[in-house]
């Protein structure tokens, strides 16, 4: 059975119906992609291979499961066969956008390690993954989330490639990297990503991210852009504010000792897999400027600001610049801040559940395309279980007058 964040849950004859549906829908969807029809057959196959309970989506694992006697076909369809990863890339964004799109959307930018031995994979080096948490052998995908109140998928991906392989055009050559692409930082992967998203005309308001993305151009983007942001920054990071009323100049964390502990203001951050997430929050708004100062089409007036959260349980701080609309309620920030949960969610359920670290191949084109499906897989069963859920909704009984004598939903103003 499926369960849903109100804690309920759909029969299993409800959800293998609205997978079978789903999973019709998703190979119409992504069936031009690959022109010839045995290999629009065999992406098919590995479709369903990511979402069967196979623990490991290996090559010989996926050929099993498809009734073939190796994983050449497998392979072929990450490797030698013909078909564009960025064209399935592009179903997977207007899956995502059918099923959840909202004007008041948040895109999540974050990064995942991808551990690898040896040296040949695609962007493979020593460097710093958070899925380690220290520095080892690893590929490193940015990617960006799409998070509405209607449900959250994967939306975009790049491959991070560090100096190491951007200096040596034989190893990028070897890995059948494209003509033109040349080291970017993750804050530029990121950059591109939302230019992408926008340029697709994707409903979304706001941004956010970890410190990796906090200071620099995307700022500027985004705010040339018109889209709000809450990105991470760190304890020493500079604010001033200009404003007439009060004067705030220095470090984040030296700006908050400041102010009285009244300030603080406890709310929730979202919906998580406990409950509500609440934390303690402060919001100084540093200046009021106008949206024309950044683009030749916006109007209106925007603040720019600092928000810190605090966990109650260990007065752990955490520190974010922020861009919002002029009269933005911190609530609004919180939420936003909180959506970046999603994406650290959606990292453990498309390696656990759908092998997306369980990538063998060593190409650029075998990383996209891969991801690219493990993505597609993500997003079908994630709008499965978003419609489970208003299933369960609807199919919840109303309550009696004789629940509500006893008490219930009283906190909710509701009388017999």
């Amino acid at each position: 059975m499926i369960q849903n964040e109100m804690n309920s849950t759909a029969s299993v004859e409800d959800v293998l119906t609205l997978t079978l549906e789903a999973l019709r829908d998703t190979k119409a969807r992504m069936r031009p992609v690959f022109g010839q029809e045995r290999i629009a057959a065999s992406a098919g196959r590995f479709l369903e291979m990511l979402l069967s309970n196979e623990p490991r989506k290996t090559g010989w694992m996926r050929a099993e499961a498809a009734g073939d006697p190796g994983p050449w076909r497998q392979q072929a369809l990450l490797g030698r066969a013909r078909w564009d990863a960025d064209a399935l890339h592009d179903v997977v964004r207007d899956h995502v956008v059918d099923h959840f799109g909202d004007p008041d959307a948040v895109l999540v930018v974050d990064e995942t390690g991808f551990l690898k031995k040896g040296t040949a994979s695609c962007g493979v080096s020593r460097q710093y993954t958070g899925s380690a948490g220290k520095i080892t052998n690893c590929q490193i995908g940015v990617f960006a989330t799409y998070v509405s109140s209607k449900g959250h998928a994967f939306l975009d991906r790049a491959l991070y490639l560090p100096k190491s392989w951007t200096d040596k055009p034989e190893r990028l050559a070897a890995a059948h990297v494209p003509d033109g692409i040349r080291f970017a930082t993750k804050p530029a992967l990121a950059i591109a990503m939302i230019g992408r998203v926008l340029d697709a005309n994707i409903p979304f308001a706001w941004v956010a991210g970890d410190s990796v993305y906090g200071v620099g151009d995307l700022e500027m983007a985004l705010r040339r852009a018109g889209k709000g942001f809450v990105l991470g920054v760190n304890a020493n990071h500079w604010f001033h504010s200009w404003r007439p009323d009060v004067m705030w100049v220095g470090e984040a964390r030296e700006i908050i000792k400041t102010l009285p502990d009244e300030t603080w203001v406890r709310c929730s951050a979202g919906h998580g897999t406990k409950g509500e997430r609440w934390y303690d929050w402060l919001y100084c708004p540093m200046a009021n400027l106008h949206a024309s100062e950044y683009s030749d089409t916006l109007t209106g007036t925007w603040t720019r600001g600092l928000l810190v959260r605090r966990n109650p349980a260990d007065g752990d701080l955490r520190y974010f610049t922020t861009w919002c609309p002029q009269g933005t309620p911190l609530e609004t920030l919180a939420r936003v801040e909180g959506a970046r949960w999603r994406i650290e969610e959606g990292f453990e359920t498309a390696k656990n559940e759908f092998g997306l670290d369980h990538n063998e191949t060593r190409s650029w084109h075998g990383w996209h395309r891969h991801v690219s499906l493990v993505m597609l897989a993500h997003a079908m069963m994630a709008a499965v279980r978003s419609q489970a859920n208003v299933l369960t909704l609807k199919k919840r009984p109303l309550p009696t007058r004789k629940s509500l004598s006893n008490g219930q939903f009283r906190k909710s103003g509701a009388s017999p």
